[in-house]
């Protein structure tokens, strides 16, 4: 018996290792499988962190700018009209975020279509993200400080609810209303190009407003899911933003989103 117990242990040693390695095999299989089926939903976070960190920017703006108001009249005599053009540029950081939104909102969708990963629950995600980012921080670019640009706000945050709640066509790769990560792009673009140009925003803001609620049809923007143009515009994007100067990014976003709007079907449809 003693002769036959080295096999037995090299025996057990084999088997052990053999469901460890299992096991680990198992693990990572299973780690895998949480990625493919999670990927899109963290990008549709990262998208509501954008979002929730542009509102944040801009209240911390105001506040800054309340407290320069204050401080410059108290001190220095000066008028508040004068004190208002020496802020800290916190709205850069805010419209950022904005355009950091909208680009992982055009990929979010793309990568559960390409890993199969489409659920109800990523498509709730993707909606409140949206909400969140195109409505809530895109609307405090406007600078609300009065009843009518209170209701002007809130009257854009209630055309993108509407547009991402009713405006469903039932046609495949089409949108009915212009899709609100346009309108947002547009918005925070150029607020970054004039300073903040509150006139040039609001009418911008208006119209924007009209382009989401009109029943017109817009193509579904599957820019990384089309022709090779198409992403290199979206690569070109990524560059634009996070790794360019503000002008530079604005300018890029700004033509991307206006090519879109007024020439959607002839430059921007999956068959285009």
């Amino acid at each position: 018996s003693a002769l036959h117990r080295p096999p037995r242990r090299v025996a057990g040693i084999f088997q052990s290792t053999k469901k460890l390695f299992l096991s680990e095999r198992a693990g990572r299989g299973q780690t895998l499988e949480f990625i493919r089926k999670n990927a899109a939903n963290g990008l549709s976070v990262a998208n509501l962190v954008a979002g929730l960190s542009s509102i944040l920017c801009s209240l911390n703006r105001w506040g800054k700018r309340e407290n320069g108001v204050k401080w410059r009249g108290l001190e220095k005599g000066d008028h508040p009209v004068f004190a208002l053009s020496v802020l800290p540029r916190q709205y850069h950081h805010s419209c950022w975020l904005l355009l950091v939104g909208f680009l992982l909102d055009l990929a979010d969708g793309a990568v559960a279509r390409q890993l199969d990963a489409c659920s109800a629950l990523g498509a709730k995600l993707d909606d409140f993200a949206d909400f969140t980012t195109f409505g809530l921080a895109t609307a405090l670019l406007l600078q609300p400080q009065g009843v009518l640009d209170g209701l002007l706000a809130i009257a854009y945050v209630m055309a993108v609810f509407a547009r991402l709640c009713f405006f469903s066509t039932g046609i495949p790769f089409t949108y009915r209303g212009l899709p609100c990560p346009y309108a947002s792009s547009l918005l925070a673009g150029t607020f970054l190009l004039t300073e903040g140009n509150v006139t040039l925003l609001r009418v911008t803001a208006i119209v924007m407003i009209l382009f989401m609620v009109d029943r017109g049809f817009y193509p579904h923007d599957k820019v990384l899911e089309s022709q090779f143009w198409k992403k290199v515009v979206y690569a070109g994007g990524v560059v634009a933003v996070l790794f360019s100067p503000a002008a530079v990014a604005s300018v890029y976003c700004l033509a991307w989103s206006m090519s879109y709007i007024i020439f959607p079907f002839a430059i921007w449809s999956c068959k285009a």
